[in-house]
């Protein structure tokens, strides 16, 4: 194991004792391409393998000073890939014994551990870049957004099409009044890619031996090994997971809740296959109902999973593969004067009139929303003092996430919802306790 590298925090210290004895050298004499260690972020990344590598890979532009992973056969890759990196299983005891030297945190684990580990480093002070869904319940989200505005960390969620170039097309051709008024968007996506609609397994299994069982589970309820869980499936599972509304429509439905505002809706309705009470059904569909709000009209946001689509739109060209207009999902916005595509993370946009198309694509609207670096770069920024990342937890992603999970609440409670749309709170129903909050295990807290 290699010396501990000289933390930011340590180094600037270090400096202001110095006083006017030490001398800081200008960039240019230091060569080309040259970026003092007072310039670099030790950042300690939480979960390193599946969307973890990428993760890891996606903030290599600073020193990955600590890889942490509950699944040897998962992390292999990462750890090999920077093998100067302390290694660690227990995200608590890596944050514990090297805290001092660590400026910034990812954390890309299963839902239900997010906000553990969210809020964990938000307590130790370091910067936070956290995969999506934000958390697993309505609880944790209100939580994590309290203390990120508290802490005024720098934050961001890994829903990546929010720092598109995309997004902001789209955006920017709504507000050019391309479609007109929008009155509908819907969705839809080739999740579940994993099973849903089951039963609890009763079958034995051995842990694997590269996997920490108790480490896992974290703060879920404790239960016997099984693969219907890890390393992929959990998503599906309740008590882990959020379905594949949690899986996806932090990215489908994020150009419409930035581009209109929509904030929390006034009434969902949810239709699907048999319930089960600890896994997600196998399909869905989810309407929410926005109210007016300012000069915005009232929208509909229709969602669609498990092989569910919208019908195909007598406007678009026969050359385009329908419903798989894109591999993960689509999103189909319907105004007062056209109709607009594009893909769950607001990329392939497209007009479905064709002579509208031809003349945004000759004559595009102004570029009113700045394009950023990448949903990396943009975090990285904020942690060194730029502007706030575009998908922050308190200002952005906690409250696009709390819209989201409020579905999950209307596929579990099986009955439509009325909401106070300035709080989300359900007005017409008691909503059971285990549905919004979780009960951690001893170890866990937020």
């Amino acid at each position: 194991m290699t010396a501990d590298p000289v933390s930011r925090r340590e180094f600037l210290g270090d400096v202001a004792l110095a006083g006017a004895a030490f001398t800081i050298v200008p960039r240019h004499v230091l060569g080309r391409g040259y970026r003092a260690p007072s310039d670099t972020l030790n950042i300690a990344c939480i979960g390193v393998g599946g969307k973890g590598e990428s993760d890891v890979q996606g903030v290599s532009t600073e020193n990955i000073y600590a890889l942490c992973d509950v699944d040897l056969h998962s992390a292999e890759t990462s750890f090999r890939r920077f093998p100067k990196a302390k290694q660690y299983r227990d995200y608590r005891e890596m944050l514990d014994k090297e805290g001092k030297n660590i400026d910034a945190v990812t954390v890309t684990i299963p839902d239900h551990s997010h906000a553990a580990a969210v809020m964990l480093a938000m307590k130790h002070g370091k910067h936070v870049f956290c995969q999506k869904p934000l958390a697993r319940t309505l609880t944790e989200v209100r939580a994590i957004m309290d203390a990120a505005a508290r802490t005024k960390v720098a934050t961001q969620m890994g829903n990546q099409g929010h720092a598109g170039a995309g997004t902001r097309l789209i955006r920017e051709l709504v507000e050019a009044g391309a479609i007109g008024t929008v009155r509908e968007v819907h969705y839809w996506t080739d999740r579940p890619i994993w099973p849903q609609g089951l039963e609890r397994p009763l079958e034995a299994y051995e842990v694997p031996p590269w996997l920490d069982w108790n480490l896992w589970l974290g703060p879920a309820p404790s239960r016997p090994y099984h693969p219907a869980y890890a390393p992929f499936t959990w998503r599906g599972w309740w008590d882990f997971g959020c379905g594949a509304l949690g899986d996806i429509a932090a990215h489908a439905m994020d150009a419409a809740f930035w581009t209109l505002g929509l904030g929390f809706p006034v009434h969902i309705e949810a239709e699907t296959t048999k319930l089960y009470p600890e896994t997600a059904p196998k399909l869905s569909r989810i309407v929410y109902e926005f109210g007016a709000r300012g000069a915005r009209a009232p929208v509909r946001a229709v969602w669609h999973d498990g092989g569910l689509a919208e019908a195909r739109p007598v406007e678009l060209a026969p050359e385009f593969d329908w419903p798989g207009y894109a591999d993960v999902g689509t999103q189909l916005w319907i105004g007062s004067d056209g109709k607009l595509l594009a893909d769950c993370y607001g990329e392939a946009v497209r007009l479905l009139d064709p002579k509208r198309q031809a003349e945004f694509t000759a004559h595009p609207p102004p570029e009113k929303y700045a394009r950023t670096p990448g949903v990396y770069q943009e975090w990285i920024r904020a942690c060194k003092g730029g502007p706030p990342a575009g998908s922050n937890f308190a200002g952005h992603a906690g409250p696009l996430t709390q819209m989201v999970l409020l579905g999950n609440l209307a596929i579990r409670m099986n009955r439509p919802l009325d909401l106070n749309p300035e709080t989300g709170e359900v007005t017409n129903a008691k909503v059971p306790d285990e549905y919004v909050r979780t009960e951690y295990r001893s170890g866990w807290s937020l």
